[in-house]
């Protein structure tokens, strides 16, 4: 072979080397509810994990923290004990909440000293859908909005991604029939620089217990979701019942008085230890 063929089959190979490495990069997405457990897994773990170090971006300029160093969870991190590894060297997340969403890499170091790091990162994104509402008491005639946000790692903007990725944000009932915003009931709008789209109306009596859910989908594929039950408020309830229950008590006392004052000359001592205890 020609010393000018062997150029060009080095130079082939080197490009071919590099078109690997750039299309090797193991990239998983994982689409989860808050307040659910989740399982990050580690596509280029090594048997017994004592190679294996988990890092965490929350943002694209953030400095990384170790979560997991040669196999050993590090214990002063804010998560640690939500924090396991199993037996595949995945991560896994108990209670998972908005604060955990992000970039987590997942690396292998091997040599003497552990300090040569084996072939390309497996990173993960975790991408977390929450819930919430503009109303802390629920009950009828109130005007209530529920916001439902994807808190994911800021790659690009959100509206990019949703584009790129086939990313879409939707309400459903409790039926699973997609709200839309020719309801005239529901008021709903969305926001694609924040990922978030948000449902507005006004409860009626026959709310309670009913159930609206947001979904998250990816090329028409359901990745998670979130339910949100209405709920009668608890503390007016209470308030009510107190309002009604008071007038009677006070009626009691007025009557027990008045019985003990009938009795004051016949039994003293009864009635002394009576209002004592």
């Amino acid at each position: 072979m020609s010393d000018e063929c062997r150029v060009c089959l080095l130079g082939l190979i080197f490009l071919s080397s590099l078109l690997t490495g750039i299309s090797g990069v193991d990239e998983t997405h994982v689409f989860i509810s808050s307040g659910e457990n989740v399982r990050l897994p580690c596509n280029n773990y090594l048997h017994g994990c004592k190679s294996t170090t988990w890092n965490y971006n929350r943002f694209r300029d953030s400095a990384a923290v170790e979560l997991i160093t040669l196999g050993i969870k590090k214990k002063d991190t804010e998560s640690h004990e939500r924090l396991s590894l199993g037996s595949d060297c995945s991560l896994n997340i108990r209670n998972i909440s908005t604060e955990d969403y992000g970039l987590y890499t997942c690396q292998q170091w091997i040599g003497v000293n552990r300090d040569k790091k084996l072939g390309p990162d497996a990173r993960v994104y975790l991408h977390v859908l929450h819930v919430s509402s503009s109303q802390t008491e629920i009950s009828a005639g109130l005007s209530v909005t529920l916001f439902c946000q994807l808190y994911s790692y800021p790659r690009v903007s959100c509206d990019d991604w949703i584009r790129s990725e086939r990313i879409q944000l939707f309400w459903v009932n409790q039926t699973g029939v997609k709200l839309t915003r020719s309801d005239s009931r529901y008021q709903i709008s969305s926001s694609s620089d924040h990922c978030i789209i948000t449902l507005n109306t006004t409860l009626l009596n026959e709310d309670d217990n009913r159930e609206w859910r947001c979904e998250v989908t990816q090329r028409d594929q359901v990745k998670t979701s979130v339910t949100y039950t209405v709920k009668s408020s608890e503390i007016l309830i209470i308030l009510k019942t107190a309002v009604f229950t008071a007038p009677t008590v006070i009626l009691l006392q007025i009557i027990c008085a008045r019985r003990a004052g009938r009795k004051d000359s016949q039994q003293p001592e009864e009635i002394e230890i009576n209002t004592i205890v």
